[in-house]
């Protein structure tokens, strides 16, 4: 078949192809329907496309002529027919121009939705994560007022219970004293609440770790002894903050629940890490009558955010025991 007539059926085909009736959803153009349908109205032994950095064809694909498409002076891919002898085909170049450029822009538009759709993605998530971030920082808030701010509530109530009494007993000037202590222990509140809500842990905790802090909160309670062991090291921050909110949140408790009752609160160091353990000897009570989301579900929170673990063991009248341990 001589070049000429090979070029006037390889345009004819062009235009058969593409004015075939397209499946719905199906691309258009299709290039490689169109490579195959070129080959075999040339007779050659193959045609492939390269368009948009992507490759379509039919048949061999080895030594060709080949040709740059152009459209609107434009260079829209190029066009390989096999063997090389088979041209020039300098028609069929330009005859393909408005084609590939529509095959251009349907692959760059279908790249442009596939990026829209993955900035969506990436912008729900980012979404998502902000929202769990801020769901996070508000139970860690509304935990660290839980465990910490109660304290000092739990001990104002208490200093409140004994100003009474001492109204009652010796009127107001027997009651000095009482009011004095009282109002430092709003004061004390009233800071401890503001630093917590600036995401503050207490200064002892910081500075000086987990006993120091331990000392500083609960030493002067004639109700709770503390036992902290012999050169109690550091650990990491989190660590020391979850173990030292947990102890507060189960002296708490004791207050609250066991009020009289004697508190121990023990630190150990050990090989595998921090074992620390708040004791009371009140009228203890019955685990399986405790609704599951009890404050005790709290603390098994805390030491799990840490890798560490909490149990609780209690009887009626038997007191209670928060045990847990934080590894290295």
């Amino acid at each position: 078949m001589r070049v000429r007539e090979r070029e006037g059926r390889a345009v004819a085909a062009v235009s058969d192809c593409l004015a075939l009736p397209r499946a719905s959803g199906a691309p258009w153009p299709d290039l490689g329907a169109l490579a195959e349908a070129i080959a075999g109205a040339a007779e050659v032994d193959g045609c492939w496309f390269t368009v948009a950095g992507n490759r379509f064809g039919w048949g061999v694909d080895g030594p060709a002529w080949s040709a740059v498409v152009e459209h609107s002076g434009e260079a829209q891919g190029v066009v390989a027919v096999c063997p090389e002898s088979a041209g020039p085909l300098g028609g069929l170049a330009a005859v393909l121009g408005p084609v590939f450029a529509a095959a251009r822009l349907a692959a760059e538009t279908d790249d442009l939705r596939r990026a829209g759709d993955a900035a969506l993605r990436e912008l729900a998530d980012a979404r998502w994560r902000a929202a769990a971030d801020m769901d996070r920082e508000r139970r860690g808030l509304e935990r660290d007022l839980h465990d910490g701010a109660q304290h000092h509530l739990v001990a104002l109530r208490m200093a409140v219970g004994l100003l009474e009494h001492a109204v009652a007993k010796g009127g107001a000037a027997a009651a000095r004293p009482r009011l004095d202590d009282l109002l430092t222990r709003l004061d004390a509140a009233e800071a401890l609440v503001g630093r917590t809500a600036a995401g503050i842990l207490p200064l002892a905790l910081v500075d000086d770790g987990l006993a120091a802090a331990l000392v500083a909160e609960l030493a002067e309670h004639a109700d709770v002894a503390l036992d902290l062991g012999p050169g109690l090291r550091r650990y990491p921050a989190v660590a020391e903050s979850a173990v030292y909110f947990v102890c507060m949140e189960a002296v708490n408790n004791a207050h609250k629940h066991a009020p009289g009752a004697r508190i121990t609160v023990r630190t150990r160091d050990t090989d595998r890490g921090l074992e620390f353990e708040v004791r009371d000897d009140g009228p203890g009570f019955d685990r399986s009558a405790l609704p599951a989301d009890s404050g005790l579900h709290n603390l098994n929170a805390r030491a799990a955010a840490v890798g560490g673990s909490v149990r609780v063991t209690s009887a009626p009248g038997r007191g209670t025991v928060v045990a847990g341990f934080v590894p290295l």
